[in-house]
């Protein structure tokens, strides 16, 4: 558990976070009909050729993007090696270089895509796909104000916070979808597809309210908001008194003990369904228009634990000794994944959840993205071509838009490549892709996010936005 500690807290402090769950394509490339996984985005779109594809790189999309940096949170220290890194709680950054950088709302999206398998095939009138693949994010939500708490603490003889929204989440699932394409008319064409999905693990937790007062006296903190965690039969969730751990009134014996969270075995943790609506209309002959609804849906999870806040204060006695002052005994052994575990361990204090039965049930609507998209050839090169994707990912306090402007070029009919510029939640990105597609064969790679610039730390300046798509498919029989 303290490796898994370590993870979740690293990338809580690279950033906020906040979550995906949705399996699919870059949106990168939307617009590359060569593309064999296009489907992914919008189920109307029908590959050239049928496909089969190479075992675990059918479509493998590894994604990271956020509205604030790594070095936000990351400081190369004064004393020692310029390699040696410190948290934002060290002394020796300042409280002003360090909220300066804070968004209102801070959050990051990490995630994972793989298709295991996936074919597609001329058949019943249409275009029909199947594909086996699994999905994992992990993510966070944290408003600045929660950021000011832990880095100035007491400001006077009587200091308030008060934070919203603070989300935390992680998932994995793997799915079996089964996707058609048909022509309904020369212009028009739809698709659907229907996801029948099987849950490995989920963790959702949401703080809807936090009030903290500050005195000489006593921290007290009192909240609103709940969790709900679900890896199968074999996760354990104990509460304080389960697991002997000290607390302070007999209310508080069924405290969750989040350092002894345990999972000794794999299971199914739960099951749902997608659904993917698509269609594509050439309103001009040199003009295409296309719209999708992506995961609409749910996940019900089953040997789940839940846990809420309750409606009593608790105490808390502070972040202390997470980060040493370069001047301080043993600062050079003050390692930064040191600072990570005690900042994990003091965080543990700050939010006391009360454990509610064992085994029980939740239902988690799918976080569902619509997509608008036009394309149009350039009447002085018809192979050139330019459009624009507006996109919206609805998930809550988690939500953001995007609109991506793209030059595609279709110089040949094996070779397509594209690059695009998007503007979202998350600031703007750059995103490009190349794809090769004669007959035999689908190789592409690309990504929606870039970065340019690093730090003599090599940890990446400016908004942490990165991603990577790459997949391998064999086509065969004649193009559509």
């Amino acid at each position: 558990m303290k490796t898994t500690k370590k993870i979740i807290l690293g990338i809580a402090a690279g950033c906020a976070m906040a979550t995906a769950n949705a399996q699919e394509a870059p949106r990168t490339a939307y617009f590359l009909d060569g593309y064999t996984m296009r489907h992914e985005l919008n189920p109307a779109f029908a590959p050239e050729r049928n496909y089969v594809s190479m075992p675990v790189l059918a479509n493998l999309d590894v994604s990271l993007f956020s509205n604030v940096g790594l070095n936000t949170f990351l400081y190369p220290t004064k004393a020692g090696s310029p390699y040696k890194l410190t948290t934002f709680m060290s002394p020796e950054v300042s409280a002003s270089e360090f909220l300066g950088k804070l968004r209102e709302n801070n959050h990051i999206n990490a995630t994972y895509d793989m298709a295991l398998l996936s074919t597609g095939f001329r058949a019943f009138k249409g275009f029909n796909t199947i594909t086996i693949g699994v999905h994992a994010d992990m993510g966070l939500a944290l408003p600045k104000d929660f950021f000011r708490f832990m880095k100035l603490g007491q400001t006077g003889e009587d200091t308030h916070y008060n934070f919203k929204d603070i989300k935390a989440n992680a998932s994995a699932r793997a799915e079996i979808a089964l996707g058609h394409s048909h022509k309904v008319t020369d212009k028009l064409n739809v698709g659907a597809k229907m996801k029948v999905l099987v849950g490995m693990a989920n963790i959702t937790g949401h703080i809807t309210d936090m009030d903290v007062r500050l005195s000489h006296d006593v921290w007290k903190i009192k909240a609103n908001g709940k969790v709900e965690m679900a890896a199968g039969s074999g996760l354990y969730v104990p509460t304080k008194a389960e697991t002997g751990a000290d607390y302070k009134v007999p209310a508080d014996a069924d405290l969750i003990d989040w350092g002894e969270i345990d999972y000794d075995s794999f299971g199914v943790a739960g099951y749902g369904l997608g659904f993917d609506f698509g269609a594509t209309y050439q309103l001009l002959p040199d003009l295409q228009l296309s719209a999708a609804i992506n995961d609409f849906g749910f996940m019900r999870w089953k040997h789940a634990y839940k846990g809420y806040t309750g409606d009593t204060e608790w105490e808390f006695d502070g972040f202390h000794d997470i980060a040493f002052d370069s001047n301080q005994p043993g600062y050079e052994d003050n390692k930064l994944d040191e600072q990570l575990d005690r900042t994990w361990g003091q965080l543990q204090d700050v939010i006391n959840m009360h454990r509610e039965g064992t085994h029980g049930k939740y239902t988690n609507m799918l976080n569902t993205t619509i997509r608008i998209g036009a394309e149009y050839k350039m009447p002085f090169y018809k192979k050139l071509t330019g459009a624009f994707l507006f996109s919206t990912y609805i998930a809550g306090c988690q939500s953001w838009t995007e609109g991506r402007f793209y030059a595609n070029v279709k110089p040949t009919s094996w070779f397509d490549a594209t690059v695009n510029y998007g503007a979202s939640t998350y600031g703007n990105s750059f995103g490009w892709m190349i794809n090769f597609h004669p007959k035999g064969f689908n190789f592409f790679i690309g990504s929606d996010h870039q970065f340019f610039k690093v730090n003599p730390q090599y940890i990446p300046v400016g908004k942490a936005c990165a991603s990577i798509n790459l997949g391998i498919n064999f086509t065969f029989g004649a193009k559509k």
